[in-house]
């Protein structure tokens, strides 16, 4: 399909740059087939659902992936001032990075953050590049949270920069593991009295875990969606947790990802329509014409224009339905992106 299709007029205000508080006083846009869109808030969430749906939540936690330093100096020059965001983890001491300025770094350089040294072993296009780190392992994942800071989403982050708030406010409340470089969004919702809101309401749930990449907020440049191509992400599914959604399927129960994050993982682990437990990769790119194995109704928040995110949502209610439902709430004032509102989306001829 041609990427333009995916387009859409949205006015910069309605983009948040804070989420709300608290959590769960966020509004939620529900988009059913053949109805009219709800208006509602989050914590509504228990009068939505039914006993026995099955929420997934994607329990990766964010890492400090954003890092300030400086190159050291080549010669009789002087240090460079070099920011770096991490995106995709190959080793024990070996991150791939997007830096800025890229033109003013080179292989062999040496860059500090803080007390933490890196050396860049490899440079890549759109300024790219291998850092092979000083430290290694449990000591470098310290060291990172000890020098960065959130990764805030680039559309945030040129507004403003990362500060004590984003530090609980970028993180959901049940991030267990480690890896992220960006917030798995639509969790961000949740509350601990939501959560036992769901649970009293019968509403089952299991965790899986993606670990996000930086790919998620890098555009699409082609003008066709068949010359995309999406960066790789790592996630891992445990027993219980397939068995607890390959019980759902089984008994005709709802499975309903919270979050893009955890749709891909369930579709990505999901062939023949039950879900296999292990650890892997995925480069998933969902686009209309997808058929959908194990998502019954999903949790998102809203997208950007022409981005993956908002294909991925036209799949799956349908990409009328979907601008529609966009222009409803650019209309009716609904907040954007990371921090913003969110979406209740049932499947189109469903």
């Amino acid at each position: 399909m041609r990427v333009d299709a995916f387009d859409f007029d949205l006015p910069e205000e309605l983009i948040a740059l804070r989420p709300a508080r608290p959590r769960d006083s966020a509004r939620l846009l529900v988009v059913r087939p053949g109805e009219a869109f709800g208006d509602r808030w989050m914590r509504d969430l228990p009068d939505l659902l039914r006993a026995g749906d099955l929420m997934v939540f994607n329990d990766s936690r964010v890492i400090h992936a954003a890092l300030a330093g400086t190159r050291a100096p080549r010669g009789d020059g002087e240090a460079v001032r070099i920011e770096a965001n991490l995106h995709a983890r190959d080793g024990a001491d070996l991150w791939r990075a997007f830096l800025r300025p890229a033109k003013r770094v080179r292989e062999g350089d040496a860059i500090r953050f803080g007390d933490l040294e890196a050396r860049v072993e490899a440079r890549g296009e759109g300024g790219e590049a291998a850092l092979r780190f000083a430290e290694s392992g449990a000591a470098l994942d310290a060291a990172l949270e000890r020098v960065g800071a959130p990764p805030l989403p680039p559309y945030i982050a040129r507004k403003r920069a990362p500060d004590a708030d984003d530090e609980a406010d970028y993180q959901t409340v049940f991030a267990d593991a480690p890896g992220s470089v960006a917030a798995p969004t639509a969790g961000l919702h949740f509350t601990p009295g939501l959560l036992s809101g769901l649970e009293g309401a019968g509403v089952q749930s299991a965790r899986v875990t993606l670990h996000v990449g930086a790919g998620t907020f890098l555009p699409v440049k082609s003008d066709d969606t068949a010359g995309h191509r999406m960066h790789s992400e790592r996630f891992e599914i445990s027993e219980a947790a397939a068995a607890a959604i390959n019980a759902a399927k089984d008994e005709g129960r709802r499975v309903i990802p919270v979050g893009t994050t955890a749709l891909r993982t369930l579709e990505a682990a999901g062939a023949g329509g039950r879900v296999a437990a292990g650890a892997g990769a995925t480069d998933i790119f969902i686009t209309p014409g997808y058929r959908f194995r194990i998502a019954d109704a999903l949790l998102t928040n809203f997208h950007l224009p022409r981005s993956t995110l908002f294909m991925l949502v036209s799949a799956f209610s349908g990409l009328e339905q979907m601008q529609s439902a966009y222009s409803y709430a650019v209309a009716q004032k609904f907040r954007f992106y990371s921090y913003g509102d969110g979406c209740l989306l049932f499947p189109q001829g469903g």
